[in-house]
């Protein structure tokens, strides 16, 4: 049975994002869910528990757009919905990143 991990709090969030996971090619996505340590997004091939790479996606705060773009490291992979559901952690995002996350989950 799967159990939630997360470490923080979520909000519904649906986006275009974009994968670049380490010695691979970029991949496009959807996020589901954004929360201030990490993200879910929806891919149409696994990822390994693990693996790390650079993701960037556009986050609405207070009536503008703010990209987060920050190094995030694969914490699941679940096949749900003819897709797979994979939760991001985000590793050492920058201050820009953290201030936008906090607003956003206010």
């Amino acid at each position: 049975m799967y159990q939630d991990q997360r470490k923080s709090p979520r909000k519904v969030y649906r986006t275009k994002a974009m994968l670049a996971m380490d010695g691979q090619p970029p991949i496009g996505g959807k996020t589901t869910d954004v929360g201030a340590s990490g993200v879910s997004i929806s891919v149409g091939d696994p990822l390994a528990v693990g693996q790390a790479g650079q993701l960037a996606f556009d986050l609405l705060v207070e009536g503008s757009f703010v990209t987060i773009n920050t190094r995030a490291k694969v914490s699941y992979c679940i096949f749900s919905s003819g897709e797979f559901k994979v939760g991001f952690q985000f590793l050492q995002p920058d201050l820009a990143a953290v201030t936008a996350l906090a607003r956003f989950m206010r």
